[in-house]
């Protein structure tokens, strides 16, 4: 998949495009569903579908301050929608500029100027330009000017408890922030994962006989509540970011209060492995919640509690 930030110079001559645009943070199932419209109707057109998103998120220029908590770093982004069949992701700079141009400039000069549309298929609420004054319906009468079509996809909802909850970014953060591993997979399609990089900590876990992988991530990433999960480290190739080794882990987040830390941290023992992670990127897998974080009154106390916890670990992977 070709990627690029900004809209010059665009790499590779990918003629005129089925074009998809918005955040997708998550890539969740309704993201897949809209992306999905969106490479059939490139396949059908014979015609490259490109995706064109944003950073940073659009809140925290709009808002100072408000920045959401991040579900997928662009790395992760662009290998979940390449799945997807997606050709080409552009990243666009979202800055006080961009946002005070005008929807029909938005138009005029990214989606037909510099990104060559044939069609654009867009969620249902789809917003764009100065204070969201762009919606479908203008997008559909700037198509028509400017000679491409405009197909807004109706919102997936998830209906498994009974009701029927629309599946967003905004819902799979507040199942991530409340620690429900299930629901926030139910919505993403797989389970929610933390990416960055394996720093060393106190080294404590491995004086105790277990040794963890100190996960360090990027600002605003979705860090599920404090507590100890069952779920997977997952290994990425240096080189391309993509996955490579799904490990069994346990793993923790929070402050360690039997030891009266004060730093938040997300550590994976990884099951029946032993190797060096230190400097890897990895990606942190949440698969369910096994109890909250708790401060034990001793070691051993607190040795009993991580036996527990692997174990039960094993139960829930079915290992």
């Amino acid at each position: 998949m070709l990627r690029w930030r900004g809209l010059e110079p665009t790499p590779g001559d990918l003629g005129r495009t089925v074009i998809t645009v918005g955040m997708y943070d998550g890539v969740h199932r309704g993201h897949q569903a809209l992306i999905g419209a969106a490479v059939s109707r490139a396949r059908a057109m014979r015609r490259p579908c490109l995706l064109l998103t944003f950073d940073p998120h659009p809140a925290e220029v709009i808002r100072p301050g408000s920045h959401p908590a991040i579900l997928t770093s662009l790395d992760r982004k662009a290998e979940l929608v390449a799945e997807l069949g997606v050709d080409a992701m552009c990243v666009l700079p979202f800055t006080q500029e961009f946002m005070r141009l005008a929807p029909e400039t938005f138009t005029h000069t990214v989606l037909v100027e510099q990104l060559h549309a044939a069609q654009v298929v867009v969620g249902e609420n789809f917003t764009y330009g100065h204070r969201a004054s762009g919606n479908v319906g203008t997008l559909t009468v700037e198509g028509r000017r400017f000679g491409f079509a405009v197909e807004g996809i109706a919102l997936a909802e998830d209906s498994s408890d009974g009701g029927e909850v629309p599946i967003s970014s905004t819902y799979v953060r507040a199942c991530v922030a409340a620690g429900d591993m299930v629901s926030a997979a139910r919505a993403l399609g797989r389970p929610h994962r933390v990416d960055g990089v394996v720093v060393r900590g106190d080294r404590r876990g491995r004086e105790l006989g277990y040794p963890t992988a100190n996960v360090e991530s990027p600002p605003f990433t979705a860090v599920p509540a404090d507590g100890v999960y069952a779920g997977h480290l997952v290994t990425r190739d240096p080189r391309s970011g993509a996955s490579r080794e799904r490990l069994p882990a346990a793993i923790s987040v929070g402050t360690n209060p039997t030891f009266q830390g004060s730093r938040r941290t997300v550590e994976a023992y990884v099951l029946d492995w032993d190797g060096d992670l230190y400097g890897e990127h990895v990606g942190v897998e949440f698969a369910q919640r096994l109890r909250p974080m708790a401060a034990f009154p001793d070691v051993d106390a607190l040795l009993a509690a991580m036996d527990k916890d692997v174990a039960d670990t094993r139960q829930v992977l079915g290992l």
